[in-house]
């Protein structure tokens, strides 16, 4: 089988370091490309680090993408003019920039996730169930802890899993978006979905969905021991995002989710 040449993006960064190794380790998988949004004179595993332009991706049959999503509209932009395709890890998009991101998906198959753990996609998907399955009287919210180093808040799994609340009553989800707590020892359901971030130590992410009628509570979590599954989950995607033609592609695609 011959192996697909991949482009990362944000290569210095958390899931970029990640990335790396789980490609070295894959028989699937060939690192052509580093780069970074800056300037920085170094190596990876012999491959000089690049800024994000054409030429940094010109060998690559894929790029993927963790980065911030000023950079990584900038890669959309470039890889839509090379006809590139691209996995993107990135979260914390508005919805214009989420707009934008279905603009270019018209030119080259793009696949987002806010989180590629096969697992997470499973509980968005029972979230969803759950959501549609219980009636009016049951509130919402979500919960996730993630390590101190994190900035944004809620994660991007976590908006993820309150999409999934969305989808299930079949309603907006940028009008069910409630109060957003960071490090706090409780917080409240509410009509609207409410979020509350924890950061802490070195943790790699645990998130929780609560449905509450007032007379009994269901809880859906999820727990993340090993940075490699988001990784190993990016790599999946790329090989399947291959035979894909253009459009905006999900996990739930991938995992293929009714």
């Amino acid at each position: 089988m011959k192996k697909i040449n991949i482009a990362i993006t944000g290569c210095m960064g958390r899931m970029g370091q990640q990335i790396i190794k789980s490609a070295k380790l894959s028989k699937n998988f060939k690192v052509v490309s580093l780069t970074e949004s800056n300037e920085i004179n170094k190596r990876i595993n012999g491959i000089k680090i690049d800024v994000n332009n054409e030429n940094a991706f010109k060998k690559a049959n894929l790029i993927i993408d963790f980065t911030v999503p000023k950079c990584t509209l900038e890669v959309l932009k470039i890889a839509s003019k090379l006809k590139k395709r691209v996995v993107v890890g990135t979260t914390g998009f508005t919805k214009k920039e989420d707009y934008l991101i279905k603009r270019f998906s018209k030119k080259i198959p793009i696949l987002k996730a806010g989180n590629m753990s096969l697992g997470i996609n499973l509980l968005m998907y029972l979230t969803e169930i759950a959501s549609g399955s219980l009636s009016k009287n049951f509130l919402s919210k979500v919960f996730e802890i993630h390590h101190k180093h994190k900035k944004d808040y809620p994660s991007g799994t976590a908006l993820m899993l309150g999409r999934g609340i969305a989808t299930g009553k079949n309603k907006s989800f940028y009008t069910l978006i409630g109060k957003k707590f960071l490090n706090k020892k409780s917080f409240p359901y509410g009509n609207k979905i409410n979020f509350n971030s924890i950061r802490r130590g070195e943790i790699i992410g645990e998130h929780e969905v609560k449905f509450s009628s007032g007379k009994e509570i269901i809880t859906l979590n999820h727990e993340a021991f090993d940075r490699a599954l988001y990784s190993e989950g990016a790599l999946s995607a790329a090989s399947w995002l291959m035979k894909k033609k253009p459009g905006l592609y999900s996990m739930r695609d991938m995992m293929n989710f009714r």
